[in-house]
């Protein structure tokens, strides 16, 4: 029955079905222990082999050791302590740190519990032997993976690529007026404070933007417009075009909404015949900054800039090939 329900479940059901595999280890675990009449739990085993060797050690040491927190350590101490396996709370020789170690009664334990670890080897071994995947080494290979990267954080891409696929890049039209200057408002003013240069473009797009030659898009999630990019046309510069004016709701942030955006808006640009693209921001909004070299832009010695708020510069090189 259980089979069946992780066949219908599939892999979301992957830390449950890891829970139960070492669930039922661990009580077999608890079984092994009373066969060879050595007085441990599966939960106090990690503690006792770090001081088998007769060692003494902090409980922040024993916890790095093992990989568990300070506070789950300092129960199993506590526990160990009480039937006479450990004493705890021992001075060091500078009589700054506290020390754990085994008593004569968990030493005496030592020897017994290296037959039952030879034991345990072998039978896993021979388990082994018989698995057509190795799970010793296929435990150590998906440790490694979500060290490297979170399985909350592959989640969080997953989540992103999925939703960007609901995102739709759209030319402005004039419905989108109120939309384009609402959401570049909110974000400016969130970080700055608007400028009159902000208010005549996001005021008047169809004058500054579209008349001479510009391009501007809207991202629409769910019909709804949620993000907005202008590329602005220079006829006195060496630049061809400007990115200006890219913008996404925090409602609708993680979503590659700015990175869609700025893929069309490049594409877009190059269509029109530009051989550069240029754009001015801020480094306090690491993001963007970010977001900006994704798509290719590179940090330049601009000149001055018309607004207040700009200290980067940058530029895009466009590949007409």
């Amino acid at each position: 029955m259980v089979m069946h329900l992780f066949e219908k479940t599939g892999k979301m059901a992957l830390a449950t079905r890891l829970r139960m595999l070492t669930a039922r280890m661990t009580d077999d675990g608890y079984r092994i222990f009373d066969l060879y009449h050595v007085q441990l739990t599966p939960k106090w085993f990690p503690v006792f082999f770090v001081l088998s060797e007769n060692e003494e050690k902090t409980i922040t040491e024993i916890a790095n050791e093992i990989g568990h927190s300070q506070p789950s350590v300092t129960t199993i101490v506590k526990e160990m302590a009480q039937v006479g396996l450990v004493e705890s709370n021992l001075k060091s020789k500078d009589k700054r740190r506290n020390l754990v170690k085994l008593t004569p009664k968990g030493l005496s334990l030592v020897e017994k519990a290296r037959m039952v670890f030879l034991d345990v080897d072998a039978a896993v071994e021979d388990m082994l032997s018989e698995a057509t995947h190795n799970l010793w080494e296929a435990i150590a290979e998906w440790e490694f993976l979500l060290e490297r990267k979170p399985l909350l954080k592959r989640m969080e891409e997953q989540k992103k690529t999925r939703e960007s696929k609901d995102v739709r890049i759209v030319r402005y039209k004039p419905k989108y007026r109120s939309a384009f200057k609402s959401l570049n408002e909110e974000w400016i003013s969130n970080y700055f404070e608007l400028e009159e240069i902000d208010r005549q473009v996001l005021g008047h797009p169809e004058q500054h933007v579209l008349e001479k030659g510009g391009e501007i898009l809207i991202a629409l999630y769910e019909n709804e417009p949620v993000g907005t990019c202008a590329l602005i046309k220079h006829h006195d510069s060496s630049y061809d075009f400007e990115l200006s004016k890219m913008a996404v709701s925090p409602q609708a942030q993680g979503k590659k909404i700015g990175y869609l955006l700025g893929q069309e808006i490049i594409k877009r640009a190059k269509e029109l015949g530009a051989s550069k693209i240029y754009l001015e921001g801020n480094t306090l909004l690491e993001a963007s900054i970010n977001l900006y070299h994704k798509l290719g832009f590179r940090k330049i010695a601009g000149k001055p800039s018309h607004y207040k708020r700009v200290n980067i510069q940058m530029e895009l090189l466009i590949d007409k090939g």
